[in-house]
C-alpha cells in the first residue's frame, strides 16, 4: 500500500460537533470515470458539485496515483474540449448561475478529498518525501505564529490527491474567517522578518510569474512586482513555491443555492472605486465598488461588486483605490425582485482585476 494513501485517508467524514464537512472550495473529488475535479466555491446545487477538471487518466501522463497515470489539464479551454468530446455529463446548463458549468453529479462522486483531513493524516504519520515535509513544515509554522487551531489548516493540490512530483508546489488552505485573517497577518510579519524560512519572490522568480500571469493581468513587470509584493499568499518556503488560499466555511456564508439568480450579459471592462475589500483575501473574493463606469461592454447600471472564484485575483485592490477589471458582466436578481449588476473575473482568458495605479507596499 502507498504510504501516502492509506485506505480512507482523504475521504470526507464527520468531523465533530459541526457535523459532516460540506464539499467546498479546496476539496477534490474522484469520479466514477476516474477523473479528478477540484471543487470551486461555497454554494452548490443540491444534486451536483461545481468543480473543474484537474487530472485525466492517461497512460502517457506525467503524474501517477495508486498505479494509475494521469495528465494534468491546465487550461480552461482544454478542460472544456475534453469534457465536451468525451464526458459531456460533467457539463451542465445551470438555470441559477445562468451559464454552462463544469460540475460533477453527486451520484458520480466515488471519493472526496478533504484538505484538513489530509493534513491531519500527514501530521500523524509523518512526511514520505521532501514535498510533504515542506507542506507540513509551512502549515505548522503558520499555525504556531498565527495561533490558530491546526484543524483550520489544510493541504490541497497535488499533495492532497497524491499526484505530486519532487518539483511540486505547496498548496495550503486556511478555513474560517477568523483563522484566515490571523494567518494573513502572520504571513505579513513572517515575510517582513529576515531569517525566516518564508520569503517573497526574487527578481528571476517574479519574472517567471509575470510571464505566466501576463494574459490575466496586463501590467508592466514593474507594476506587477509592486502588486505581488503587497500580497502574502504567494512566495517561497525553503526555496519551494507556495500558494495559500483563505476560504470561509460554508456555515459563515448566508447565501444558499437559488437565493440569487444570474443572467450573463457578455464581457465588459469597468473602472470603479473600491469601497469595501474585507472579503478580498478570500477565495471566492469580493470587492464592493461604487462610481462604476463601463469602459467596454454592455451597460451596467448599479454595478455593485467585482467577484472572482480564482485565488490569483484575491487581495488585488485595496479600499480607496480605483480598480480596472475585465470579466463577465451579470445581472443579479435577488428574491425575484431586486436587481443589480456585478462583474465575475476569471471565467475566461484575458480576465483581470488590478488597481488603476499600483503603489509600493508600506514597509
Amino acid at each position: 500500500m502507498d504510504r501516502r494513501h492509506p485506505a480512507g485517508m482523504t475521504r470526507a467524514h464527520d468531523t465533530g460537533p459541526q457535523g459532516p464537512r460540506l464539499l467546498c472550495e479546496g476539496f477534490a473529488v474522484l469520479t466514477a470515470d476516474g477523473l479528478i475535479f477540484t471543487v470551486k466555491g461555497l454554494v452548490h446545487p443540491p444534486e451536483r458539485v461545481i468543480a473543474y477538471l484537474r487530472y485525466l487518466p492517461d497512460p502517457e501522463g506525467g503524474r501517477e496515483r495508486l498505479g494509475v497515470r494521469y495528465r494534468r489539464v491546465y487550461h480552461f479551454e482544454e478542460q472544456l474540449e475534453v469534457l465536451q468530446n468525451r464526458f459531456p455529463h460533467y457539463l451542465w446548463d445551470d438555470e441559477v448561475f445562468g451559464v454552462r458549468l463544469q460540475s460533477v453529479p453527486r451520484r458520480f462522486v466515488r471519493e472526496a478529498f478533504d484538505p484538513c483531513l489530509c493534513l491531519a493524516d500527514l501530521r500523524d504519520r509523518g512526511p514520505a518525501d521532501l514535498v510533504e515535509e515542506h507542506a507540513l513544515g509551512l502549515s505548522e509554522l503558520l499555525r504556531d505564529v498565527a495561533g490558530v487551531p491546526g484543524e483550520d489548516l489544510g493541504v490541497s493540490g497535488s499533495v492532497m490527491v497524491g499526484t505530486h512530483t519532487e518539483n511540486s508546489d505547496i498548496d495550503l488552505l486556511v478555513y474560517g474567517d477568523a483563522s484566515g485573517r490571523a494567518v494573513h497577518r502572520a504571513l505579513q510579519r513572517l515575510l517582513d522578518e529576515p531569517g525566516r524560512p518564508v520569503r517573497r519572490l526574487d527578481g528571476q522568480e517574479m519574472a517567471a510569474l509575470h510571464a505566466e500571469h501576463r494574459p490575466d493581468t496586463p501590467l508592466s513587470f514593474e507594476d506587477f512586482s509592486r502588486l505581488q509584493n503587497r500580497k502574502v499568499n504567494e512566495g517561497r518556503y525553503r526555496g519551494r513555491e507556495y500558494f495559500i488560499r483563505f476560504v470561509k466555511r460554508p456555515s459563515e456564508v448566508s447565501e444558499r443555492y437559488g437565493d440569487r439568480r444570474f443572467e450573463a450579459l457578455g464581457q465588459a471592462t469597468i473602472r470603479a472605486e473600491v469601497t469595501d475589500a474585507r472579503d478580498a483575501i478570500f477565495t471566492p473574493c469580493r470587492y464592493t465598488v461604487a462610481n462604476a463606469t463601463v469602459l467596454d461592454g454592455p451597460p451596467a447600471p448599479d454595478l455593485r461588486e467585482v467577484v472572482s472564484f480564482r485565488g490569483r485575483f484575491s487581495d488585488q485592490v485595496r479600499v480607496g483605490e480605483w480598480a480596472i477589471a475585465r470579466g463577465s458582466l451579470e445581472r443579479v436578481v435577488v428574491e425575484g425582485e431586486r436587481v443589480y449588476h456585478h462583474l465575475v473575473v476569471g471565467g475566461q482568458a484575458g480576465d483581470y482585476v488590478r488597481p488603476e495605479r499600483v503603489t509600493s507596499p508600506v514597509q
